[in-house]
C-alpha cells in the first residue's frame, strides 16, 4: 500500500450508519491529523463504538466517506498501519505472552520486533507467563502489545481502561504515552473524563451520532463557562440567579446554588452586594461540568476549534 504522507490519519466526511430505525452515526464529520492524541467522549448510545467500527472497516457507512491515511480502512488495517483494542475479547488459554505476541507479529508485513512491543507495553518481565493466568491489568497490557506489534501508525482504543483499578490504569497510560511520543496517532474513547483531560491533545464530544464540540480540554471548559461560583441560599429565592452578570447556567443542590459563569469577577461583585450570601466559593469548571453542559443541552454549542 502506497503511503499518502499528506492525508490525515482519520477522516470522516458526512458519514452515516443506520441499524434498523436507529441512526447510530448521523452525518459525522471528523478529521484527526497524524501524531495527535484524540479522546472520543459521549453518553451511552452517542455513536462512539459505531464510529470506531466504521474507521476499522468492521462496518461500512451507509452514506458519506470514512478514510484512514487517505484510503479505505480495510487497506490500512491489512497493511499493519492500524492497531486496535476493542472492548470485547478473552484471554487465549495455554500460551505465553511472548508466544501470543509473536504469533500476531507474523501476520503483518512489517511488524515491530516482539521484544520492543513487549517493552512498550510493560510486559518484558511477564513474557514467559501464560496469558490466561494474568491479572486484569496485565491482560489489558497484553492486548495493547497485540495492537502494537504490527507497528501501526494509528492505534484505536475503545474504553481501554474499563474495569481496571487505579494502578493498572496508570500503568496502561504510561505505556500509551511511550507509543504516542514516537509521533504516532491515538484515538481513544473513554468514560473516565480525567483520562481525556490528562492525555488528549483534543477532545471530540459526540451525541446522537454527531459532533457536538471539538477542542482542547480548556476549550470545552471555557465554552461551558469558565468558572463555577457556589454559595448557600439560606432558604432564599432563586428567581434572580440567571439575572446575575456572567451567569450562563445554574443549578440548585439542596440549599446550595452553583452558578456557571464566564465572568466570575462580575458575578462575585454582584453577589457581594447582597447581604444574605454565605460560604461563597469560586472554582474552575471541570471537564465533567463541561461534558454535562454539552450533552444535557442536546444541541450543538459549536465547534470550539476548527478541525485541521
Amino acid at each position: 500500500m502506497k503511503k499518502d504522507t499528506n492525508a490525515p490519519a482519520v477522516d470522516f466526511r458526512a458519514a452515516t450508519k443506520t441499524f434498523g430505525a436507529v441512526r447510530a452515526v448521523d452525518g459525522l464529520d471528523l478529521t484527526v491529523p497524524r501524531g495527535e492524541t484524540v479522546a472520543l467522549l459521549g453518553r451511552n448510545g452517542a455513536g462512539k463504538s459505531t464510529a470506531i467500527g466504521l474507521l476499522l472497516g468492521l462496518d461500512t457507512p451507509d452514506g458519506g466517506l470514512v478514510e484512514l491515511f487517505g484510503g479505505a480502512p480495510e487497506a490500512a488495517v491489512a497493511a499493519g498501519r492500524v492497531g486496535a483494542m476493542l472492548q470485547e475479547g478473552r484471554a487465549v488459554p495455554r500460551v505465553t505472552v511472548r508466544e501470543l505476541v509473536s504469533f500476531v507479529a507474523r501476520t503483518y508485513p512489517a511488524p515491530m520486533p516482539v521484544a520492543e512491543a513487549l517493552a512498550l507495553a510493560g510486559l518484558t518481565e511477564l513474557a514467559g507467563r501464560r496469558v490466561d493466568r494474568l491479572s486484569g491489568g496485565q491482560t489489558q497490557r497484553v492486548r495493547f502489545a497485540v495492537a502494537l506489534v504490527g507497528n501501526p501508525e494509528l492505534i484505536v482504543l475503545d474504553e481501554p481502561t474499563a474495569a481496571l483499578d487505579v494502578e493498572a490504569r496508570r500503568e496502561f497510560w504510561d505505556s500509551m504515552r511511550g507509543y504516542a511520543r514516537r509521533g504516532n496517532t491515538v484515538l481513544f474513547s473513554t468514560h473516565y473524563l480525567e483520562e481525556a483531560d490528562a492525555y488528549a491533545d483534543r477532545i471530540v464530544v459526540l451525541d446522537a451520532g454527531r459532533v457536538l464540540a471539538v477542542g482542547t480540554s480548556e476549550d470545552l471548559k471555557r465554552a461551558a463557562g469558565g468558572s463555577l461560583v457556589s454559595f448557600d441560599l439560606a432558604g432564599g429565592p432563586t428567581d434572580w440567579l440567571d439575572l446575575l452578570p456572567g451567569v450562563t447556567a445554574y443549578e440548585i443542590r439542596g440549599d446550595r446554588a452553583r452558578l456557571r459563569t464566564d465572568d466570575s469577577d462580575a458575578t462575585v461583585r454582584a453577589l457581594a452586594e447582597r447581604d444574605a450570601i454565605r460560604s461563597l466559593e469560586v472554582t474552575p469548571v471541570s471537564l465533567d461540568d463541561a461534558f454535562l453542559a454539552l450533552t444535557l443541552a442536546q444541541q450543538p454549542l459549536g465547534t470550539l476549534e476548527t478541525a485541521r
